[in-house]
């Protein structure tokens, strides 16, 4: 790494965390890249879209330290991740937190609509994807016996709904991974959260179909996010109101939920 690109140093008086955020470039990942940095912690963007990437970078940067660096990626290039997480943790120094952000939920475009390709690149990217990162650093906080991981979920992943199977089965399948790595990892003294957002205001949602309530701003999910994260909880829900929500549609009879068309 050369002398312009690296990161303002940590020093005794003013430590700073080491965080790879990866699906850093919009949403809830750039609202969470802000608020990591204006904590104080030195951090590793990855995203698909380079220019989004170097554009927030930029905007952290701007105060005058140098906070964050650029990794352009594609979260599906599986092979690519060793060498990337270990070029990643020699710039950071080390590595403190993962935060996986990084998907895609393709509309279904009806109830009585199935998009066989379309869900095999949800599962790709918001299963795999995930697994392809966290894996290692699980095996490396693991050995270091400290370091937390948080996985973004959905109140999707709750409950088998029709509208839309795919992305449903992709964030149900992150829950139980994120679950089995904490079960795993807790007796290390490795934290695993996580975040269960219900609607929030990004691209995403907008090529939402159907209607979706109580959307909020990606900022009030980061600062949700942030604060799990300091609590070192398992599980969060953003906002937190859907954690009753989802306790009630869970319970709900098969027979039921079956008839529902949401």
């Amino acid at each position: 790494m050369s002398e312009s690109s690296k990161l303002t140093p940590s020093t005794p008086l003013n430590p700073r965390k080491r965080a790879i955020v990866i699906g850093a470039s919009v949403g809830m990942g750039a609202a969470l890249s802000r608020k990591l940095a204006k904590e104080g912690y030195s951090l590793a963007l990855v995203a698909r879209q380079k220019e989004k990437l170097d554009a927030l970078c930029g905007e952290i940067n701007a105060g005058g330290e140098r906070l964050a660096l650029a990794y352009p990626h594609d979260v599906s290039k599986y092979s690519e991740v060793p060498a990337l997480l270990h070029k990643i943790v020699s710039d950071l120094g080390g590595l403190d937190v993962v935060v996986f952000l990084a998907g895609v939920n393709y509309p279904p475009g009806g109830n009585d609509k199935y998009n066989f390709e379309n869900d095999r690149k949800m599962v790709e990217i918001n299963l795999i994807g995930a697994m392809a990162w966290l894996t290692p650093v699980a095996e490396m906080f693991q050995s270091a016996k400290a370091g937390q991981i948080v996985g973004i979920g959905s109140v999707a992943g709750d409950r088998g709904r029709v509208a839309n199977p795919g992305y449903n089965t992709s964030k149900a399948a992150l829950h139980t991974y994120l679950e089995a790595l904490r079960n795993r990892l807790t007796r290390h003294g490795v934290n695993v959260l996580t975040v269960k957002p219900g609607f929030v205001k990004t691209d995403m949602l907008k090529a939402a179909a159907g209607p979706t309530p109580f959307a909020i701003e990606p900022e009030k999910a980061a600062d949700d996010i942030y604060k799990a994260m300091q609590k070192r909880r398992q599980t969060v829900y953003t906002p937190f109101f859907w954690a009753y929500i989802m306790q009630i549609i869970r319970h709900i009879p098969s027979f039921i939920f079956r008839r529902m068309s949401f």
